[in-house]
């Protein structure tokens, strides 16, 4: 392993810009709920809105099934198509006005294209780490925490502070994503020859460690993203302006970036699963906490607070997983079979919250529900 030089670092910066055009996208879907619930579908159902960024952020880590195998066996040229395609998505998304069709284009197309794209940058930086692999896999998925800074700010000026409208503020968006991923897509690079043999590697299975690592992640991710979906909406409900409530999920995802890297960091000396298990705890002793608090400092700081704890989770579970096998050659498809039995819990997670609000017409019951999850894992 390189463990550093340009090369290595180029590829780095390469999946930081890729996830910061994607995941850090995605990342906005607390702002994309809050708007389509006063806009486009404020006659639809909160607990169905919330199917969008859950189809989204569950075909975002599923779609590794295939992205990281498809890395470990052709390489990094893999990329481009899918590339292409989340383009297209955006774009089509500002067209978009009915439940179904945000549903297909956002949530499965855009989500489908995010994930053949994660699963080979995260295994191209696998390929080149090992001592620091945690700090290079953090680096690379704190572009996504960059993302959610800057989108959830930039939609929250062009929707309510100007008047570009929905329609051209996505657009002007996409076309700022097109002219960052080219030159990601052209700095990743894959440093081993493709393997051979069967596409899915089911022996991983057998290894106690990794699964052990997909059980607590599965349960950690139910719970982990409810803050996301619902911080904006929740603080609105107590007061809070929609402009300032906007924000905090750019304060999350800033607070994430601290996360992603310094745990990573911490991993490569004290162990992933270590950092990995404080991390889930204090993310669930925090969702516990987050109802009662209602003012807005108080919840700008939870905020704060929870940003860097629940991004180390994200970081750490790649890692863990990328450690398990002893091949670099099957990083991609040992993190992307991984991410894949990962995904449901995160398509399972935001609705099942989202009937818990609106059943009981309270955020108590869905974090609660959450909260024990993340503790559980």
């Amino acid at each position: 392993f390189p463990d550093g030089g340009f090369r290595a670092w180029s590829v780095v910066a390469g999946a930081s810009l890729l996830l910061f055009c994607t995941f850090g996208y995605a990342n906005s879907v607390g702002v994309f709920m809050e708007y389509y619930q006063n806009h486009q579908l404020k006659d639809e159902n909160p607990s169905d809105i919330a199917w969008i960024g859950s189809i989204q952020i569950f075909i975002l880590f599923g779609g590794s099934l295939f992205g990281g195998p498809l890395f470990d066996r052709y390489g990094a040229k893999v990329i481009w198509p899918p590339a292409a395609v989340y383009i297209f998505s955006v774009l089509m998304t500002s067209l978009c006005h009915e439940l179904w069709q945000f549903m297909l284009v956002q949530g499965i197309l855009g989500g489908i294209a995010m994930g053949l794209t994660m699963g080979p940058a995260m295994a191209a930086v696998g390929q080149y780490f090992y001592k620091k692999r945690g700090a290079a896999m953090g680096l690379a998925i704190a572009g996504s925490s960059i993302g959610g800074v800057v989108f959830p700010i930039a939609l929250s000026k062009m929707l309510y502070s100007s008047s570009l409208g929905f329609g051209w503020t996505i657009r002007v968006l996409g076309f700022l994503m097109l002219g960052l991923m080219i030159p990601a897509c052209l700095a990743i690079r894959a440093r081993l020859p493709p393997r051979n043999g069967t596409f899915f590697l089911l022996e991983a299975f057998k290894l106690k460690l990794y699964v052990a690592i997909i059980v607590a992640a599965f349960f950690l991710l139910i719970g982990l993203f409810t803050p996301f979906f619902y911080i904006p909406t929740y603080a609105v409900q107590h007061g809070m302006s929609s402009q300032l409530a906007a924000y905090l999920s750019s304060i999350l995802n800033g607070a994430s970036f601290a996360g992603r890297v310094i745990p990573g960091i911490l991993a490569d000396r004290l162990g992933a699963l270590n950092m990995l298990m404080v991390a889930g705890i204090s993310s669930g002793i925090l969702i516990f906490c987050w109802q009662s608090i209602t003012t807005n400092a108080g919840i700008i700081v939870f905020s704060l607070l929870y940003g860097f704890f629940s991004g180390a989770i994200v970081s750490l579970m790649n890692f863990a997983l990328a450690n398990t096998t002893p091949n670099p050659q099957n990083i991609g498809t040992y993190m992307g079979m991984g991410m894949a039995c990962i995904s449901f819990a995160v398509l399972i997670g935001p609705p099942i919250n989202g009937a818990l609000v609106r059943d009981y017409d309270s955020y108590t019951p869905a974090l609660d529900f959450s909260g024990a999850m993340v503790l559980l894992g």
